[in-house]
């Protein structure tokens, strides 16, 4: 069994990027790192629900690809993988600084898991590196009612949304281009035939528990 290469993120516009910048000129340095563009790079994994994300600061790339840094101006980084980018940053700023370093994260970097799991939710990865599995843990897992066998999973692709389906049983899964989940994947859990027939047998008992309840109303009230 081949194991899927590991995905490199890229820099896509609409990012939104933390820039932090270090160097030997402290001073000149915090021009470089204004309170707007700074985050804790130490953020553990967490996860968000739609009344509750966690802010986002920093630098937007633009619709152009381009992020806009003081001083510097725009640069060109759409398509490039963070790392790629602080290099290409770090060469800018030796014109201003002494032996300048650049550490960026993607803010935005953000999957979603839903359906029959424990703990569905919408989650930040700040390593920009999590695998589907890795995601259903972070949802506590599939319920005893979801099916293993046939996850849906809904990626955006230059525009075009995409409906595969999975099958977590299957060891192919490892070397499967879904293994690894980008950013603003939705990971969808069905619900089985148990799960279905439960819904169903509630549905059916329902309006006779109503009926039960008004037919007892009604004896109350008058005796």
């Amino acid at each position: 069994m081949k194991l899927t290469s590991r995905f490199v993120p890229t820099i896509q516009p609409g990012d939104i990027l933390s820039v932090r910048v270090s160097s030997l000129s402290p001073e000149a340095t915090t021009f470089f790192n204004p309170p707007s563009a700074t985050l804790p790079v130490d953020r553990l994994t967490t996860p968000a629900t739609a009344s509750a994300l966690p802010e986002l600061t920093g630098y937007l790339v633009d619709t152009d690809g381009t992020l806009e840094l003081p001083l510097i101006g725009k640069i060109p980084v759409s398509g490039l993988s963070t790392s790629k980018a602080s290099d290409k940053i770090r060469e800018q700023l030796k014109t201003y600084l002494k032996e300048p370093t650049v550490n960026i994260r993607n803010q935005n970097f953000r999957v979603s898991v839903m359906g029959e799991v424990a703990r569905p939710s919408l989650f930040t990865i700040p390593n920009e590196r999590i695998t589907m599995l890795e995601a259903l843990s972070l949802a506590g897992d599939i319920t005893i009612f979801g099916r293993r066998d046939n996850v849906l999973l809904i990626r955006e692709v230059n525009g075009v949304r995409k409906f595969t389906r999975i099958d977590l049983t299957n060891r192919d899964l490892f070397s499967s281009p879904y293994y690894y989940l980008q950013p603003n994947d939705i990971v969808y859990v069905e619900p089985g035939k148990a799960r279905q027939a439960n819904a169903d047998q509630t549905y059916r008992l329902l309006p006779i528990a109503l009926s039960a309840l008004s037919f007892l109303a009604i004896i109350f009230r008058y005796f």
